[in-house]
């Protein structure tokens, strides 16, 4: 199976590679295209066909993974829309799958996918959506593609934008807390080095609690918080700030945005 890839920026590189590590496809049987030569270099050492545009890779894939920015979905389109075979996976935020099929002159099989950026690292979250005419095979084979970079769910693409929200632009958030818990424990004077590995340990470990234990998240926050202790006087300083307000207002704004990328 020839598995071709228009467009290698940060997402679509990184499946590329993880695809090639993790051994799921020997890089001969990869075809890459990117507008940005210096994105493609990597991969022209591991000895995978660099093709010269988007039209050469539909023409030689059996899978083509759309990696571009929506801007450049368009023009992307209009050059494959005469290659019907491949199935299409589209990892562009707002664009339907509708859309897609819009500009091609035969029913085409595409799939949504909605992968975050830890899938640099193989430990990303990517939901898969699909309609007619693609197949529940077609599915598994997306879902197996992304497997490789962390885990996959399956949604219907009416929750694609929320889960944008949730999950794609949530590294962001996590982010920002991370630099926000660091910057505090710098100002009581603890290396500034050290602070981001303790704080991102924190919020990494966090995480896993709540995927291996199953717990509810309420459950294992009170499980912090001590009677009359420094957790619980810190949760109500959050909570008088309106912390998850905020965050539940942040997410909402995103995934408006999203619905209007949409329309």
């Amino acid at each position: 199976m020839k598995i071709g890839f228009v467009g290698a920026g940060n997402m679509g590189g990184a499946i590329a590679k993880r695809l090639i590590s993790s051994k799921a496809i020997e890089p001969e049987n990869m075809i890459i295209a990117d507008l940005d030569e210096s994105k493609t270099e990597v991969f022209k050492k591991m000895n995978v066909f660099i093709a010269k545009n988007a039209a050469e890779v539909a023409s030689c894939s059996d899978v083509v993974i759309l990696a571009v920015k929506p801007v450049a979905f368009d023009y992307v389109l209009k050059d494959i829309s005469d290659y019907t075979k491949p199935l299409y996976i589209s990892i562009a935020a707002g664009i339907t799958i509708d859309y897609i099929k819009s500009f091609f002159k035969a029913n085409v099989r595409v799939i949504r996918a909605m992968p975050n950026t830890p899938a640099l690292i193989g430990e990303g979250v990517t939901v898969v959506s699909s309609k007619h005419p693609a197949t529940e095979d077609d599915e598994k084979l997306a879902c197996k593609i992304f497997e490789s970079v962390g885990i996959v769910e399956r949604l219907n693409e009416s929750y694609l934008n929320a889960v944008g929200s949730l999950s794609g632009s949530s590294p962001a958030y996590v982010y920002m807390m991370i630099e926000a818990m660091a910057d505090a424990a710098v100002a009581d004077g603890i290396p500034r080095h050290i602070a981001y590995k303790l704080a991102a340990q924190a919020v990494s470990g966090s995480a896993k609690m709540v995927l291996e234990t199953g717990e509810h998240p309420a459950r294992l926050k009170d499980a912090v918080c001590s009677p009359g202790g420094t957790t619980i006087r810190a949760v109500a300083e959050l909570e008088s700030g309106g912390f998850r307000s905020s965050l539940i207002k942040a997410m909402k704004e995103c995934t408006k945005r999203s619905e209007e990328l949409t329309k």
